[in-house]
């Protein structure tokens, strides 16, 4: 396995050209070239909708879509393409896991744990879940190395 290079990965995103630093890919993840390329193309080339369409190219679109996902899927170690879900972004997807899977297994009274340091985009789903099930988010505090405190849990 090569070494990280610091110089050759920054080089993969243009907009870190002018040397600064990004610290919010929680809100909006910077693009490596890679998949601004690819999405140029797709955009230039590409015509019709995925699983929508059944004229030949959006069939395509449709094969290398479904291969992208088994390819993501062999990545993860997962058992199949089926397991993965594509979402706009994490955002998102913390939205449905807490609307969809979390929200219906709590009760009032239960307590969602999260870290004072969480980004808004991870805090305000399960404030919004806990405002509709009575359930309750309770910040857990920050150790003096600025991480979670874990052992705090055990004094609860």
């Amino acid at each position: 396995m090569n070494a990280f290079n610091p110089a050759h990965f920054r080089a993969q995103f243009p907009a870190l050209a002018d040397a600064g630093v990004y610290l919010d890919s929680a809100a909006t993840a910077l693009k490596p070239l890679a998949v601004i390329d690819a999405s140029d193309q797709f955009y230039r080339l590409s015509a019709g909708n995925v699983h929508r369409s059944q004229f030949a190219a959006a069939q395509r679109l449709t094969e290398r879509y479904e291969a992208a996902r088994d390819r993501v899927a062999a990545w993860l170690n997962a058992p199949s393409g089926k397991d993965i879900v594509w979402t706009r972004g994490t955002t998102e997807a913390i939205n449905m896991v807490a609307q969809s899977y979390v929200r219906p297994r709590l009760q009032p009274g239960d307590e969602i744990i999260v870290s004072e340091a969480e980004h808004h985009a991870n805090l305000v789903p399960w404030l919004m879940v806990a405002g509709q099930t009575g359930a309750r988010v309770v910040k857990l505090p920050l150790g003096a190395d600025r991480l979670p405190d874990i052992a705090s849990l055990s004094a609860r």
